[in-house]
């Protein structure tokens, strides 16, 4: 369904980040599987917002810090961030792109959410592969380390 992915949002992730662990997308709702990403990041880097929005989400899940975030753009995608040492932000804040959130303690974890549904946010960094999606470029973008001109 390629109108769940039509969303209005930009994603920057951190500028060096590499993905250690895969999203797996789980095979039912409660199935096992990898929601997000987990990217190797430097010990106790900064964190800052990969989008602009309203914090919905800042404190612990299970012993782990976690901030999630709603995109100010739309409202159905929402970023959750974890693996945090330090959380600088509290529920109802609005962030802008590029704003500090905490510090991240040894690996981050990044999950997006359009809706309900959690999705691949490097299926999404450049533009679809003929045949694959079509030949339309998405419009939920996400770009490691930069903003592309003139996109966000």
């Amino acid at each position: 369904m390629i109108a769940a992915f039509a969303v209005a949002a930009c994603l920057v992730l951190p500028s060096g980040a590499q993905v250690v662990d895969p999203f797996r997308a789980p095979e039912c709702d409660r199935c096992a599987g990898n929601r997000g990403l987990e990217l190797a990041v430097v010990p106790d880097s900064p964190l800052a917002a990969g989008l602009s929005g309203i914090v919905t989400f800042a404190g612990q899940v299970g012993g782990r810090n976690y901030v999630v975030v709603r995109a100010a753009s739309d409202a159905r995608v929402r970023v959750t961030y974890g693996g945090l040492a330090a959380i600088s932000v509290s529920r109802g804040d609005r962030v802008v792109r590029g704003e500090h959130l905490g510090r991240v303690a040894t690996d981050l974890f990044l999950g997006v959410r359009i809706g309900e549904r959690y999705v691949d946010p490097l299926t999404m960094v450049t533009n679809s592969a003929p045949g694959r999606h079509g030949s339309a470029a998405p419009r939920f973008r996400v770009t490691l380390g930069t903003v592309p001109a003139g996109r966000c």
